[in-house]
């Protein structure tokens, strides 16, 4: 499950060619996790809907 994550992370996003520092390059990545992975895109496992969309869903049910 860790290599497919991986592989995203270094096809997905438009990284530049090079960060300053290592600080930079962990922000860069962080922020794609939690600004786009975890709630954007569209994950299989919750029937291709992104985290947002699926969390309102249920919240519309509750």
């Amino acid at each position: 499950m860790v290599e497919p994550f991986f592989k995203t992370i270094k096809s997905e996003p438009n990284w530049p060619v090079a960060w300053q520092s290592s600080h930079q390059a962990a922000n860069a990545v962080a922020g794609y996790i939690d600004g786009f992975d975890n709630a954007v895109r569209r994950h299989s496992s919750l029937g291709f809907q992104s985290p947002i969309a699926f969390e309102r869903k249920a919240w519309e049910v509750s």
